[in-house]
């Protein structure tokens, strides 16, 4: 399989994470019955990962409290101001720089700063990208460091 096209099933399984982790942020919604609304679809998870869309969800559900403490130096507002898009959008980065080092920084930063720009509010990449770029430095310093 090209890595054009797992990286876009993969791409689209963060889509659909970032969608669910917002039910999650807003309404509470548990990811159990997040992934049976999904699967439950006409188009079901469409071409998307659905492995990766499971992992993502779960393991972002289970390590938010961590994941926010690696954010939270990194942002310029309280967390309880930020976009709830915007905030989901930093959960799943967060947890791929920290959770999948297969995941290069780069691909994860862009990732997140793309699922931004379709979902965030008008400049909220920008932000996405700033608090990210940090982020990466804390927890992927060696890899950043090299350039990879």
């Amino acid at each position: 399989m090209s890595e054009n096209l797992v990286q876009s099933r993969r791409g689209l399984a963060r889509r659909l994470t970032v969608q669910a982790l917002y039910q999650w942020l807003v309404n509470e919604t548990l990811p159990e019955a997040m992934i049976r609304q999904f699967n439950e679809q006409p188009e079901g998870l469409g071409r998307a990962d659905a492995p990766y869309f499971t992992e993502l969800l779960n393991g972002v559900v289970a390590q938010a409290p961590d994941l926010t403490m690696l954010l939270v130096p990194h942002l310029d507002r309280p967390l309880n101001q930020l976009d709830p898009v915007e905030h989901a959008i930093l959960l799943l980065c967060a947890y791929e720089l920290k959770h999948k080092p297969e995941v290069p920084w780069k691909v994860a930063v862009n990732e997140a700063v793309n699922l931004a720009k379709i979902f965030g509010a008008e400049d909220g990449f920008k932000f996405v990208n700033g608090v990210l770029d940090k982020l990466a430095h804390d927890v992927r310093a060696a890899e950043v460091a090299s350039g990879s």
